[in-house]
């Protein structure tokens, strides 16, 4: 699987997934670069497919990835049964446009109903 270095090092971009995954989880939607939200996808993805299992194992799997308690419980109790029959594509991406300072196109994730 490629990936994107998205030009900071692999802790901090660790780090920025996991924040931003917690962020869409718990919100259902949130404005980013494109970059980012093309590789927000795949981890959302893999969180959403654990709730789906529901299992001890999988919330713990997902308990430390995601950085807040209350968004795992979230995830199992109301996000993973909502998609249970869905097969994947939980997120959709659409653009916005371009951020005024640097141009970079920025696009709204979010979870789709």
């Amino acid at each position: 699987m490629a990936y994107r270095k998205l030009g900071i090092n692999m802790a901090r971009r660790k780090a920025l997934l996991r924040n931003i995954v917690t962020s869409l989880l718990k919100h259902g939607k949130i404005e980013t670069t494109e970059a980012k939200a093309k590789e927000l996808n795949a981890f959302a993805e893999k969180m959403i497919t654990l709730a789906k299992k529901g299992d001890l194992a999988a919330k713990r799997q997902a308990m430390s990835f995601l950085l807040d308690e209350s968004v795992v419980i979230q995830l199992f109790d109301q996000i993973g049964p909502k998609y249970a029959d869905r097969q994947g594509g939980y997120t959709r991406i659409i653009r916005t446009g371009f951020r005024r300072g640097d141009a970079a196109e920025m696009v709204l994730v979010e979870l789709v109903d």
